[in-house]
């Protein structure tokens, strides 16, 4: 795929803009450049922000993620990938879902901690948790702060069901651990793989490991009994997809056992950021894939219809989502991922009654 080179592209980022905070009443414009000793906007380094949360699970009530319970020990995500809707959650914290998203990481350093006590409460009965349901819980700070192997650790002591969604192949540092956990059948973990084309992948995912190294994780947990899901998402029309049979291929020829889709849907200020983005990276199509994704969630490029967003409607969602379906069919067919074994639960003893 060809790539403009624009002097002003932030490279190694993948917005290449910070939207305006909602939740602001003020903001920053640049009326009169000329008079500015600085560029108002540059790709600094990235800072890290302490967060004490005072609980760390979180509970989702939408009807399409029943029942999900998950953590996201960090906030932010270096990864920088341009779809993520996680980027919208940004604003909470008062910072921009554009750059600063990915360049200013909040760190919960007691997830390990609010997790046991969670487990500990009086009457808690087990269900599957997930590691992140927002942003990378395998993100470069993990590798010094060491916060989701913490955890591990403990729904490994707890036996407890965990799922993780990642796309980095720091998840393999952890291979000790997950590996007992799947001797227990209490682990499932999912790899994000969005494209096998290095250069595109480059573009949508800039500080992420290549598509070839997550399929070597597949292999690798797969190898040692970890029952793992390919993540064919977001699908971007246009874009990527037509790459899903391709990566089904590739992922169950490692041992993938299951697979997983999203269409990309633009809510908040995800549609201005990568608006900007596709039209500075691909200018040449950026028109057609946006056309695409507004055909797939009925004439715009945000959908908050639960049952609705996450597959789409129309012709070109349902064109995307048979494909997907005929590579399942074709590639994972036999297989099914090991469903959680919830009798392991085992509190430690004397501390789940002495709390309260």
């Amino acid at each position: 795929m060809a790539f403009e080179a624009n002097q002003d592209y932030y490279r190694g980022r993948g917005a290449q803009v910070n939207t305006h905070n909602k939740f602001l009443k003020n903001r920053y414009v640049a009326q009169h450049i000329e008079a500015l000793d600085e560029p108002m906007l540059q790709n600094g380094k990235t800072q890290i922000f302490e967060e004490t949360p005072r609980q760390i699970v979180s509970k989702s009530n939408s009807p399409d993620l029943s029942h999900m319970h998950s953590i996201n020990p960090y906030q932010g995500c270096e990864h920088g990938c341009i779809y993520c809707y996680a980027r919208n959650s940004h604003e909470y914290y008062g910072f921009s879902a554009g750059l600063d998203f990915e360049r200013k990481i909040i760190v919960k350093r007691n997830a390990p901690e609010l997790l046991e006590e969670y487990f500990n409460k009086r009457k808690y009965k087990p269900l599957p948790i997930v590691l992140s349901g927002n942003t990378d819980c395998y993100q470069p700070i993990e590798r010094e702060l060491e916060i989701t192997r913490r955890m591990l650790k403990l729904f490994l002591q707890y036996r407890h069901p965990v799922s993780i969604i990642t796309k980095n192949n720091l998840v393999l540092r952890d291979m000790d651990i997950l590996e007992e956990l799947a001797k227990l059948n209490l682990i499932h973990v999912n790899i994000s793989i969005t494209s096998l084309d290095e250069q595109l992948r480059q573009k949508l995912e800039p500080r992420t490991v290549t598509s070839i190294g997550r399929l070597n994780v597949i292999e690798k947990l797969s190898a040692k009994g970890v029952p793992v899901r390919v993540m064919t998402a977001p699908i971007i029309p246009g874009l990527n997809s037509n790459e899903v049979p391709a990566i089904i291929k590739a992922a169950a020829n490692r041992g993938a056992v299951d697979a997983g889709f999203t269409i990309v849907r633009l809510n908040g200020s995800i549609g201005e950021i990568f608006t900007d983005w596709i039209h500075k990276t691909f200018p040449d199509r950026a028109e057609k894939v946006l056309n695409l994704i507004r055909e797939c969630h009925g004439g715009n490029l945000n959908d908050s219809e639960f049952g609705r967003r996450m597959g789409g409607e129309g012709e070109v969602s349902e064109s995307i989502q048979q494909l997907y379906r005929v590579a399942c069919n074709k590639f994972l067919a036999g297989r099914v991922m090991p469903d959680y074994d919830l009798s392991l639960f085992t509190p430690k003893a004397g501390k789940q009654t002495a709390l309260f």
